[in-house]
């Protein structure tokens, strides 16, 4: 008889197969995004992280306090240490001393996590468990993922141009269930006295239900059409993802809803993106489909990210990893985290004219031809990290 034995997770706390977090949250809530209010004074928790991070993270601290300055928004931030940092600091990837800043914070700036420092640690000691743990301590449970072909890099796109120019596509992915978090999960034994490794892809009603709304509300201020990617021609979890997501459809009569196997998708975003507007899906899906999404514009140095939930702070990061190779030499591209920060300001505090600030100064950079080795084309300036926050603050602070 097949011998299993979970692996033990360290940090969170699993109650059932779902986190302490994840079962205390109301059933039929969305996510929740900030309006703009009177409050003009916020704190901002910075997680540098691992790698790239601490060099991109400090870049965008000086432009998202410029583009707040220009609004009158007062921006006070507190440093944390998370990842690897925090491996080697206190011995544990997520302490909760950056867990409890992180929650009383108005929004969270993240750099990267990882490295091949860690690579061989066992799990409860790897830097992405942290990156685990923080989404469901924060219980950001909908991570929306832009994926834009900007005209300037439209030649830096692997695929031909009439293919990429204009792709406008936005990823709303679960975060805190499936395969990831799923119990049972570990190794064990077959009959066959072999060793196996095991996991567990599980939904349920409301953690569908309520990612599904969230996709639906970003929709309808976008282009009016939803993809739900899935695989319900195999998987009962999908199946009963793909009968939740055409339930809540009711409710939003003004979304067009298709569906789409995740393999037929993964070719479909290569070879027509232009069909897609907004992409919901679950966690692991997610996870490919918008790093693949990421390709399409020319490179995930450009692509920032948001994880939001139900109420508290939101997380904001670059979808990029650490980058170990290159850490610490200025050529990291910082427009990913400070296109991260403009989400920041939008998502997180409602304070969108400063958000349209960061994004209009980036626009401007790149119209004034300056690249990071990774966009660089013929014709163009290659500049380092720091070189190209110095230009996209140039461009903030000429602004009226």
């Amino acid at each position: 008889m097949t011998q299993l034995q979970a692996a033990p997770l360290k940090t969170l706390s699993f109650s059932g197969r779902r986190s302490a977090v994840a079962a205390a949250r109301p059933r039929h809530a969305t996510a929740t995004f900030r309006c703009s209010d009177a409050a003009r004074s916020y704190i901002i928790t910075l997680l540098p992280g691992d790698g790239i991070g601490p060099e991109v993270v400090a870049v965008a601290k000086d432009v998202l306090s410029a583009a707040g300055a220009k609004e009158g928004v007062e921006l006070r931030f507190r440093e944390m240490l998370m990842g690897g940092a925090a491996l080697d600091a206190v011995g544990v990837p997520l302490p909760d001393e950056t867990l409890a800043a992180a929650q009383a914070s108005d929004a969270i700036l993240l750099g990267a996590i990882g490295g091949y420092k860690w690579d061989s640690n066992e799990k409860h000691l790897k830097p992405e468990t942290g990156l685990l743990n923080i989404r469901a301590g924060l219980g950001v449970f909908a991570n929306l993922r832009p994926a834009t072909v900007l005209p300037q890099l439209v030649d830096a796109s692997t695929l031909k141009k009439e293919v990429a120019e204009g792709v406008d596509i936005m990823v709303v992915r679960e975060l805190t269930g499936g395969i990831y978090f799923g119990q049972p999960r570990g190794f064990g034994t077959n009959d066959m006295g072999e060793e196996i490794g095991f996991n567990t892809e599980i939904y349920s009603v409301s953690e569908i239900d309520r990612i599904a709304r969230v996709a639906f509300e970003v929709a309808r201020k976008r282009g009016g059409k939803l993809c739900s990617v899935d695989k319900a021609n195999v998987l009962e979890a999908s199946m009963l993802w793909r009968k939740r997501v055409t339930a809540i459809a009711s409710e939003f009569p003004d979304v067009e809803l298709s569906h789409m196997y995740v393999d037929n998708a993964s070719m479909q975003l290569v070879r027509n993106p232009k069909q897609f507007d907004t992409i919901v899906t679950n966690n692991i899906f997610g996870d490919i489909l918008s790093d693949e999404a990421s390709m399409i514009t020319g490179s995930i140095g450009m692509l920032p990210s948001a994880s939001v939930g139900e109420s508290g702070p939101g997380l904001f990061e670059p979808i990029h990893g650490s980058a170990p190779d290159i850490a610490g030499q200025d050529k990291a591209n910082p427009l990913a985290t400070i296109l991260s920060a403009a989400m920041l300001l939008k998502y997180g505090l409602g304070a969108e004219t400063a958000a349209k600030r960061i994004e209009t100064a980036v626009t401007e950079t790149l119209d004034n031809g300056f690249r990071t080795g990774d966009i660089y084309s013929p014709g163009t300036t290659l500049v380092g990290c720091k070189r190209m926050g110095e230009e996209v603050l140039k461009a903030l602070e000429s602004q009226k």
